[in-house]
């Protein structure tokens, strides 16, 4: 069977997540031996099985790196609108404490794509997420296209834990002359710029790199470098 746009061909296993909110579709790419685990959300305009976060899973599995993705119902309802930040937030936290029981040998890690990665940090902010020792953005929406600002980072500051930034140069929604300083000021903070990439980490192909590989390649170095717990 072919899959639709967007939608890649998928190796995960399918799981169901529960949450304060009802139970929640999820997709768990385990590695044998691994000693991370990420969890991770996709953004407001597509979900989980976006060719995007189907290759980034992908890449991270090849590299050691198991993957739990976990979807919005709104989402798997096939809605427009993405559900309120305040239920994504509860969900991000019912995802991460669901890795923990899913590969109680492995470290976590948590965050994702867009929007996934932004409401895992707002619950992270208001109290610490279960068992994760660090959050990982890709693609992390600063601001709305065309209306540059930096108040979407005013919470990082309360997160409290090491945070990587993989981010394209021509992200239309983290200018980088914004998002450098942002990041910059934060005490744990890394932040890795894909040249010629947009919001999506897509890039034209006269980039001449695969930016889901180099994205892979810069959470791995940020992983092993995070002291044991």
């Amino acid at each position: 069977m072919t899959a639709p746009p967007g939608v890649a061909a998928d190796p995960a296993t399918p799981v169901t997540i529960p949450t304060p909110r009802g139970e929640i579709a999820g997709l768990h790419r385990p590695v044998a031996g691994a000693r991370w685990l990420y969890v991770l959300g996709h953004g407001a305009g597509a979900g989980m099985s976006h060719r995007f976060m189907v290759a980034i899973a992908d890449a991270l599995a090849d590299r050691g790196v198991a993957t739990l993705r976990w979807e919005q119902p709104a989402m798997t309802a096939g809605r427009r609108r993405p559900d309120p930040p305040g239920v994504v937030e509860v969900l991000a936290r019912a995802a991460c404490a669901f890795a923990r029981e899913l590969a109680p040998a492995s470290r976590l890690c948590a965050g994702g794509k867009s929007m996934g990665g932004r409401m895992t940090s707002q619950a992270q902010a208001q109290a610490p997420l279960p068992g994760i020792e660090a959050l990982i953005f890709l693609g992390f929406p600063l601001h709305p296209a065309g209306a540059p600002g930096t108040e979407r980072a005013r919470h990082l500051a309360d997160v409290g834990l090491p945070l990587l930034f993989v981010s394209g140069t021509r992200d239309a929604l983290a200018t980088p002359a914004l998002l450098g300083p942002v990041v910059a000021a934060l005490p744990r903070a890394r932040l890795v710029a894909l040249d010629d990439a947009d919001h999506g980490l897509d890039v034209p192909k006269r980039a001449g790199f695969d930016p889901v590989a180099r994205a892979a390649d810069a959470v791995v170095a940020f992983l092993d470098e995070l002291p044991p717990p």
